[in-house]
């Protein structure tokens, strides 16, 4: 994905202000063996690229200043109530060194699998993204998760994912097998034509 940005020289929160009143919003690019870099980004396009899940999770082309840059995006600050973006950083990559981002899983199969067709279960994930190291070049935009088989027995665990070739999951914890969804039963509703409970006897009262 592709997007634009310039260089700034001005820093400092009144420069921050003044920049997102023009319509701009203020970031920086650094990592790598260059020095880090302010930079301004048009915040109408930057707002609508963040609304798109490849912009969290793969490189991205940033042309600055007529040169282009390979980027992963590291951070985003929003403003507490106004849909604004206050600032963003950007890290570089290059094709020789790992990268480790956390990319979307998305669960297909689902309606299909015995457990929701045959046994009307709910199913809720538990998971919605994966933590990855891998070469650039390796980095997928998202994994699928096939469900297709999964029943109500037992739910999915994070070592049933099939990962891409040269990418490695990074799991955090002592449990290295999380569950990926929940799976619930319907609940079973009482028969209607099922004997009423007997009425509790009253009690005895006691000798004065």
């Amino acid at each position: 994905m592709k997007f634009a940005a310039t260089s700034r020289a001005k820093q400092g929160t009144g420069a921050s202000r003044r920049l997102r009143n023009s319509g701009n919003t203020p970031g920086i690019i650094y990592g790598g063996a260059a020095e880090a870099q302010l930079i301004e980004l048009n915040h109408n396009n930057l707002f609508h690229a963040l609304k798109k899940e490849v912009f969290h999770s793969s490189i991205l082309d940033l042309e600055l200043d007529g040169k282009e840059t390979k980027v992963v995006l590291r951070d985003v600050q929003f403003h507490p109530y106004k849909p604004l973006v206050l600032h963003v950083d950007f890290q570089r990559v290059d094709d020789k060194t790992k990268v480790h981002l956390k990319v979307p899983l998305h669960f297909v199969g689902v309606e299909e699998s015995p457990a929701v067709k045959g046994e009307q279960c709910t199913v809720t994930p538990l998971i919605h993204e994966l933590d990855v190291v891998c070469m650039p070049a390796a980095l997928p935009e998202f994994i699928n998760v096939d469900l297709s088989t999964m029943t109500s027995k037992a739910a999915p665990g994070l070592q049933t994912v099939k990962l891409p070739h040269g990418v490695k999951a990074v799991v955090r914890g002592s449990n290295k097998n999380p569950a990926l969804v929940s799976i619930k039963l319907p609940e079973v509703a009482p028969a209607a034509d099922a004997a009423p409970a007997p009425a509790a006897a009253p009690a005895k009262k006691g000798k004065k």
